[in-house]
């Protein structure tokens, strides 16, 4: 299974016996090729109440109506982690380990009767070559830096979180993406991962820029490809095993934002992060803060329509147990987002969010590689006088292989 998945599933699987190794072993030569993945699907019931408004304000929790107006949603779909099917090679030439990883990721919902349109990312296309002396590079797309072991710690990476009402049909929900951490996003990029000096590790790159799509981002318009220069991305983490095992982590983003007629500015955001397990107990701790970085994901909504940068922070805290002798592993988590309307604004979409939710899950393992999964996730969406909520339940499972 390639590293990201295998990352994934140390960090964020919740039942011991579930824990995979590496996928389908290939011996090809010269060559190791590893073929792996993740196949999840869940019946999902959602309930939202109260205003609706547009994606990126928290839209993405509530459905049409008017205030006081409930509206139920049942959907059949995929998690926060799409389906997976990834192919890795590794092998060891000219005092190099060599490697890449390519991966296709369909979703597992329909859209409408008689036709099924394309609903599929290729999330990562990348190589790596270095040594365990001096450490790897790796060029090409991948889950990026900043704030991914927000994402990696997240229990409802195997579930479904927010987002199942009106994202069935893509190919994942929200998760807590919004809710408590920023978007990691997967990105084009060149990065340098140190060796492991006893647990403490670095990794620094560049990566793919966006630019904003018109004259601001105040409207919920995400951002699209550009820019005269790259991001500037980086995290640092230092993990320990033995009975009370953990790892805390620090990582930052800077890039240069340029606008159509209001002249360029910079977002910049930095998180730090801890987890820890004991006696069957986990415990994780998160937070970040940034401006002109947005909220959910990365500069959707991060500057007003004056080209001014906008503040934002959030939090999410967890807490896991696992059953001894059973292997199910029941959580607890709360976490928030908020951004921050400047003074000056003046469009109606700029006003201060705050988004939330509460998820409970429990998660089986059925079989070494096959996980149960029941979750139940309360969201709030405020965006100034306006508030959304919604109240999902899923029932499903997630394959490893």
């Amino acid at each position: 299974m390639n590293n990201t998945i295998k990352l994934a599933v140390a960090s964020a699987l919740l039942a011991a016996a579930s824990s995979a190794n590496a996928g389908i072993m290939i011996p090809a030569g010269d060559w190791t090729l590893d073929i792996g993945g993740v196949v999840n699907a869940y019946y999902t019931s959602t309930r939202t109440s109260g205003d609706a408004f547009g994606n990126g304000y928290g839209g993405k929790y509530i459905g049409g109506g008017n205030t006081n107006t409930e509206n139920s949603t049942s959907n059949i779909t995929t998690g926060l982690l799409p389906n997976y099917l990834s192919v890795s090679g590794k092998t060891r030439q000219n005092d190099l380990d060599v490697a890449f990883t390519i991966s296709i990721n369909p979703g597992a919902s329909t859209t409408q009767a008689g036709k099924q349109d394309s609903q599929q990312e290729n999330r990562q296309a990348f190589l790596t070559f270095g040594d365990a002396s001096w450490g790897s590079i790796k060029l090409g797309k991948d889950l990026g830096i900043f704030a991914s072991d927000a994402i990696l710690n997240d229990m409802t990476l195997l579930g479904v979180g927010a987002g199942a009402g009106n994202l069935a049909g893509n190919t994942t929900t929200l998760g807590r993406i919004g809710t408590g951490f920023i978007y990691a996003d997967w990105k084009s990029q060149v990065a340098y991962t140190s060796p492991n000096w006893n647990g403490f590790s670095f990794t620094a790159g560049v990566t793919q820029a966006w630019n904003a799509q018109d004259t601001g981002l105040s409207s919920g318009v995400s951002a699209a490809r550009g820019g005269n220069s790259p991001a500037f991305e980086g995290k640092a983490s230092y993990a320990w095993a033995g009975d009370f095992a953990g790892k805390v982590w620090v990582s930052g983003i800077s890039q240069k934002v340029e606008f159509a007629t209001l002249g360029s500015d910079r977002a910049n955001a930095f998180d730090v992060g801890a987890t820890v397990n004991v006696a069957g107990f986990g415990l994780t701790g998160y937070y970040y803060t940034g401006e002109g970085i947005g909220q959910t994901v990365q500069l959707n909504g991060g500057f007003d329509a004056t080209g001014k940068a906008r503040d934002s922070d959030g939090y999410y805290v967890q807490g896991t147990y696992t059953l001894p002798g059973v292997g199910t592993k029941l959580g607890l988590s709360y976490g928030k987002s908020n951004l921050d309307k400047n003074n000056a604004a003046t469009d109606t979409l700029a006003g201060d969010v705050e988004d939330s939710m509460w998820t409970i899950g429990a998660y089986h393992p059925l079989t070494k590689h096959l996980n149960l999964v029941a979750e139940y996730s309360d969201a709030k969406a405020e965006l100034g006088n306006l508030e959304g909520k919604s109240k999902t339940v899923a029932l499903g499972a997630i394959l490893f292989f």
